[in-house]
């Protein structure tokens, strides 16, 4: 008797590769109506807005680099950078980054993915690849569209820095790229707290509302009077620090360590995202997550990093409560009124003066004199005296500061009407803006100089 033995050709399956899974999650995103609406708003709509207030007779003066809409094409992407750090990065996060775990939860996907993959680590880096590169598509239109509005709305002409020096218009277009580009790390921190977000609360719509509602209550923090420490601890600083950039030299030090600070938190979320989801229990298609390990793992690890960052700055960082002393106001706006003093001088066709011949100096006070001359106020008052060269009269000037909580003031003219009382100067060629009337300005919160 003859046994004949049939081979068992067994076919082994393999987990689908991390491209082909990214291109997987990516087409799914993309062929959102949502996702597909908001490429195409950032894409067009800043253009279309930077070029309709530059054409505007009023300006968004309240808002940094507002006032100089109509000078250079090169202050639009500015307004539209503060605005997407203060509202729009944080909305588009939450949209991309902090859904594209729970609608897997809300559609009851997961087990047919698992089956199509064959690997929760690569459906992990797969859909966190995704969601980066929608985010970074549309930070690229909001960049980008609001620059080439800009330019081609006003001009690439010379922008006013926020001590009053000119940029060149080179100078001014790689700094203002390099402003967007150092707000990816802030937004980074909030995509992987998304990320967190989403995969530790499911179904729970607190997932998708979680960048936002840390981005809410990182600026309502950044209004209140935070030691430097405390200010620079948050991941979101960097939104904001990038103004250092357009002073001259550059106030560096805070947006490094801001840049820093959310890197690590971007870190330390994706990682945490990681651990969970991995640990997650995919055969109940009703359990979208343990609560306890949710609180335990997705909340105190960021609370113990916020802990230790602070402690480390407060050891680290020279500054000591709020970083706003009355030397460095009297030398921020001093310096800020030299420069803009020869703008003015040009504008007027006068002879041109240098700063160091014009020897501007200011003595500023608080609360008319009657409270300690350090911290953000609206009450700092400060008199600027400069001289001219073969003119014994000493000039002065007043005016009155509302200092903000991060450094930033904005300087209002209260006389003489000659230099600073109107808001418009009579120049040869017609009337122009005056750059005395109102500026804005940047203490450095770390700067280490001498009190004087």
């Amino acid at each position: 008797m003859t046994t004949t033995v049939a081979a068992d050709h067994t076919t082994v399956a393999r987990p689908v590769s991390v491209p082909r899974g990214y291109r997987f999650e990516l087409v799914k995103l993309v062929s959102q109506w949502r996702i597909r609406l908001l490429v195409l708003a950032c894409w067009i709509a800043p253009g279309l807005f930077v070029a309709a207030v530059s054409r505007q007779s009023t300006l968004p003066s309240d808002t940094l680099f507002g006032r100089w809409m109509h000078a250079t094409g090169w202050a639009g992407p500015l307004v539209i950078l503060g605005f997407a750090g203060t509202w729009a990065l944080p909305l588009l996060t939450s949209v991309v980054a902090g859904d594209v775990f729970a609608s897997e939860d809300r559609l009851g996907t997961w087990r047919h993915l698992l089956v199509a993959v064959r690997s929760p680590r690569r459906i992990f880096v797969a859909k966190a690849l995704a969601s980066l590169s929608v985010i970074l598509l549309l930070v690229a239109g909001l960049a980008c569209s609001s620059a080439v509005g800009g330019v081609l709305a006003v001009g690439d002409h010379p922008l006013v820095g926020l001590d009053g020096h000119l940029l060149a218009p080179s100078d001014a277009a790689g700094r203002v790229f390099l402003a967007w580009v150092c707000v990816l790390a802030p937004t980074l921190a909030l995509a992987a707290i998304g990320l967190l977000g989403s995969v530790a609360l499911g179904r729970s719509p607190m997932g998708l509302l979680l960048p936002a509602l840390l981005a809410l209550a990182m600026q309502v923090a950044q209004m209140l009077p935070l030691p430097v420490a405390v200010r620079l601890a948050l991941p979101g600083y960097a939104f904001i620090a990038w103004n250092g950039l357009f002073t001259s030299p550059a106030q560096v030090g805070p947006l490094v360590i801001g840049i820093v600070v959310s890197l690590v938190w971007a870190v330390l979320a994706t990682v945490l995202a990681w651990l969970l989801f991995l640990r997650r229990d995919f055969t109940n298609p009703t359990a979208d997550g343990s609560a306890r390990r949710a609180l335990t793992t997705g909340l105190l690890p960021p609370a113990g990093l916020l802990v230790l960052t602070v402690t480390v700055l407060t050891v680290a960082i020279p500054s000591v409560g709020s970083g706003i002393r009355q030397d460095k106001v009297q030398r921020s706006v001093a310096t800020a009124f030299a420069h803009l003093y020869r703008l003015q001088t040009r504008q007027l066709n006068r002879p041109d003066v240098t700063e160091a011949r014009l020897r501007a100096s200011a003595a500023c006070d608080k609360g008319a004199g009657q409270v300690t001359p350090e911290g953000p106020g609206n009450d700092w008052r400060c008199v600027v005296s400069w001289h001219l060269p073969d003119v014994e009269a000493t000039g002065t000037a007043v005016y009155q500061l509302d200092v903000t909580s991060d450094g930033r003031f904005v300087a209002d003219g209260d006389g003489p009407k000659e230099v600073n009382g109107y808001f418009l100067v009579r120049t040869p060629v017609g009337d122009a803006p005056n750059p005395l009337w109102q500026f804005d300005g940047n203490v450095d919160l770390l700067s280490t100089a001498p009190k004087g």
